[in-house]
């Protein structure tokens, strides 16, 4: 397989060896998906560079074989999602695109803080609808109210076009940012054997990098603050082969707990915004001093310098500001989307190839190391991105449910266009 542009500059970046990134095997099925920009490519390159680097790491041998319905199913599994046979609800009401007065803007209230700044933000009681919303925000200027929720903690994006973000100044220090970064220093051996996995993430892109190291044989625990609840579901879908505990920081008990399980992890994997965790000594240059060899790896909505460093936002908020939206509107006017959350999970996937190359590395080279990824970051590798457009592949389906011995694994005819066949039989 060859990688694309946007796996290219990952596995570049990393120094992984060309004849290494040939075991990278050319990927089965189709996606299920048509966009404009190349996402298909971005889904598989993640996938593969995170499966070769566990395979590097593991000395495992044979080819890494990608299969893209498979990445299909994974980054669109909160519509496969279900809980005692019923869906999630993956979207609260008042998020979503809405007209502002001047443009449009993309809202994220998905979790009840976020609602209530947002409801606070527009002057909506608690009993308002979408139509009250929409009327709030309809008033108002795209960039006053960006700026404001900013300022209110809600979240508002507005809408850009790719060279209007690029203008920003946000937009261009992104653009001139690896895509992953990574630092090396001290000269401490690695920690000792084993694989051990501090998981202060949240949502999806960081829950899905710590995923990715379970499933690759690490012990990975997920730590929270009581104060700030989990979508239950998201847990659910994100949190597999994970455990999950609480721990309030400010509690000196709950901090000498925390303290001890630090000092024999090997991995500590952060997903809240830069400096939310300083005031707790969790900066990778505080943990490498305190725990030297030690990985530390984060992603963000923005990157970790910059204006919009300290902003909140997700996914869909990022893929509104980039300008990601308008080249996938349907129109030119009305934003689009991405057919799934692929910035949260091809983010997760290239980290976690980060961390299992910085594991490897440290075998020889000694020394703590830092990663970094923004979700911001993937967005401009995406939208800069020379690959060809995700076009929809083949018809997928849900394969047999029988259990005889010899059962087929799938169906040797998928459904053809109705009748279109001779009235006859075959044999």
């Amino acid at each position: 397989m060859t990688l694309g542009a946007v796996g290219t500059q990952v596995a570049d970046a990393l120094g992984i060896d060309p004849a290494a990134r040939e075991r990278i095997a050319e990927p089965t099925g189709s996606f299920p998906w048509g966009a404009h920009l190349p996402v298909g490519t971005l889904a598989t390159d993640s996938v593969a560079l995170v499966s070769l680097a566990i395979a590097l790491h593991g000395a495992r041998r044979g080819d890494v074989r990608v299969d893209r319905e498979r990445v299909a199913a994974s980054f669109g599994s909160e519509r496969l999602l279900r809980i005692r046979g019923a869906a999630p609800s993956a979207w609260a009401p008042l998020s979503g695109f809405w007209r502002a007065a001047d443009g449009w803007v993309r809202t994220h209230a998905n979790y009840p803080h976020h609602e209530r700044a947002l409801r606070t933000l527009l002057g909506l009681p608690d009993d308002a609808g979408t139509d009250a919303a929409a009327a709030a925000i309809s008033a108002h200027s795209a960039a006053e109210l960006e700026d404001v929720a900013a300022e209110k903690g809600a979240i508002v994006g507005r809408v850009r076009t790719p060279e209007e973000w690029l203008a920003h100044p946000q937009g261009h220090l992104v653009a001139g940012a690896p895509i992953i970064e990574h630092r090396r220093w001290g000269h401490a051996a690695p920690r000792t054997e084993g694989f051990r996995v501090l998981d202060l993430t949240r949502v999806i892109a960081g829950p899905i990098a710590t995923r990715d190291l379970a499933l690759a044989g690490a012990e990975v625990l997920r730590v929270d603050s009581p104060a700030l609840p989990e979508t239950g579901w998201i847990h659910v879908d994100t949190g597999q082969g994970k455990r999950s505990t609480l721990l309030d920081l400010s509690r000196p008990t709950d901090r000498a707990t925390f303290e001890d399980l630090l000092s024999c992890a090997h991995v500590v994997v952060t997903g809240y915004r830069p400096g939310a965790l300083t005031r707790f000594g969790l900066d990778p240059e505080d943990l490498a001093e305190r725990h030297p060899g030690l990985v530390t790896a984060s992603v963000s909505a923005w990157g970790t310098d910059g204006p919009w460093a300290e902003r909140r936002g997700f996914d869909s908020i990022v893929q509104a500001v980039s300008g990601i939206a308008m080249v996938e509107s349907a129109d030119g006017d009305t934003p689009g989307a991405l057919p799934v959350q692929a910035l949260d999970h091809a983010t997760g996937h290239l980290l976690a190839a980060g961390i299992v190359w910085a594991l490897t590395a440290q075998r020889e080279e000694c020394g703590s190391t830092d990663l970094r990824m923004s979700l911001a970051r993937t967005a401009h590798a995406l939208l800069t991105s020379t690959d060809p457009a995700t076009e929809p592949g083949r018809v997928v389906t849900a394969p047999p449910p029988l259990a005889f011995p010899g059962a087929p694994e799938g169906y040797p005819v998928v459904g053809g266009e109705w009748g279109a066949d001779e009235p006859a039989w075959l044999g």
